[in-house]
């Protein structure tokens, strides 16, 4: 391994690190949601305002935060982010009020996660102009495997201590091992970005006149939508479908399908990221998509049968998580590296849009037919509709631009 191998696979390791450091506000936070319940004597409904404010912040502001990251030094915003998010928790947990709980929490942890992870995607994708897929979608799994990492010992502190505490101690330990990380982050320099056009690119302005972005948007709009129709609500698909209760391994189908789906949407990211320099980006995007379209059709198909439906939920998660690998390296693929950061700021809004209209319109729809399965038949069309465009549209259409 050259120098320039070890300097990069550094900056990997320690992005990486970052990531896993803010993922818990995100992914822990069911496990604080009765506490503040009982803490503020406010309704669930009030006290889930928090989690919206959290993703509200993360994505729909992500492109200021990525401008802030492209102007200033990445290593200080990236640790400022850091920052942000551990005195997130550490703030909460002197709240007893819903606005002290939206002001630290969901501020402050919304802010910081999303300074984080769209300065980390925006590193790794200038760093790695050869492994773009695969080196966006490991830090793109690191996101969640902080999580796995931190649920058994926050649960185990909240049952010992209290959630005041649990906020407060590690809210400290993951804000001071991400600044620590992120110190030794920094942005590649030009005799570092192998290729004669690797430090060009377009900037937003141009980038925003293009056919090419707002295609990209609206497949991840759609992608992110339909997804988050499945994947946000299989608590309900178990509970009607008769299977939650079900053993499955000898355990309950429910929480095994959610502990497979975590690691399957972890390994997926670097996966399909990997496959993706080598077949390329909108091929890779035709397999995954396709793949998720049927594995949500053999997923209703067999949602009576509780092993059906834990492993094919395994399958459908590990065919969605891809996104977070794939676009941002198709994005710098098609603009270039020079503002990767605050290019993949303005398409990460996508990501919002699908939080947003996921889970809600899935509600809707079943409220309305009475039944899951024209939801799985929306989320299946949006699938196949989107894997067509990636190969029919999108593929072409980069053909006759000059890719970097």
């Amino acid at each position: 391994m050259n120098s320039l191998d070890q300097r990069r696979w550094t900056q990997l390791v320690l992005g990486l690190v970052v990531m896993m450091t803010i993922s818990s506000p995100q992914y822990v936070w069911t496990l604080f949601v009765k506490p503040f319940q009982a803490a503020t004597h406010a309704s669930l409904a009030a006290v889930q305002v928090t989690f919206t404010v959290v993703v509200v912040l993360q994505t729909f502001f992500s492109p200021v935060q990525g401008i802030l990251i492209d102007r200033f030094s990445p290593r200080l915003m990236i640790a400022l982010g850091a920052a942000l998010s551990g005195l997130g928790w550490v703030a909460a947990s002197f709240a007893n009020s819903l606005a002290a709980l939206y002001a630290t929490y969901g501020l402050l942890c919304g802010l910081g996660t999303g300074i984080v992870y769209v300065g980390i995607v925006g590193l790794m994708v200038r760093w790695f102009p050869d492994r773009r897929g695969f080196a966006a979608g490991l830090v793109a799994a690191g996101y969640g495997m902080g999580a796995m990492i931190t649920t058994f010992p926050v649960t185990h502190m909240i049952a010992a201590s209290g959630f005041r505490t649990t906020l407060l101690v590690f809210g400290a330990i993951l804000g001071g091992v991400g600044v620590l990380a992120a110190c030794g982050l920094r942005a590649p320099q030009s005799s570092e970005m192998p290729g004669p056009r690797a430090a060009t690119g377009k900037g937003p302005r141009e980038m925003l006149r293009t056919r090419a972005f707002w295609l990209m948007f609206l497949m991840m709009t759609m992608m992110s939508t339909g997804g988050l129709m499945a994947t946000a609500n299989f608590a309900a698909f178990a509970r009607d479908f008769g299977v939650g209760g079900a053993l499955v391994f000898g355990v309950a189908a429910l929480p095994f399908a959610l502990t497979l789906d975590r690691v399957t949407n972890g390994l997926t990211r670097p996966f399909f990221g990997f496959v993706s320099d080598r077949i390329g980006r909108e091929q890779t995007m035709a397999v995954a998509f396709t793949l998720e379209a049927a594995s949500l059709g053999l997923l209703l198909y067999y949602r009576q049968n509780p092993y059906g439906f834990a492993l094919l939920s395994g399958v459908v998660f590990f065919a969605w998580g891809e996104i977070f690998s794939l676009f941002p390296s198709l994005l710098t693929d098609t603009f270039g590296p020079l503002h990767a950061t605050t290019n993949y700021g303005f398409l990460y809004m996508a990501q919002g849009v699908g939080s947003l209209l996921g889970g809600p319109v899935a509600a809707l729809v079943h409220d309305a037919a009475g039944s899951w399965v024209p939801v799985f038949s929306m989320a299946i069309c949006l699938d196949l509709l989107t894997a067509a465009l990636a190969f029919l549209v999108l593929r072409p259409m980069r053909k006759k631009a000059v890719l970097f």
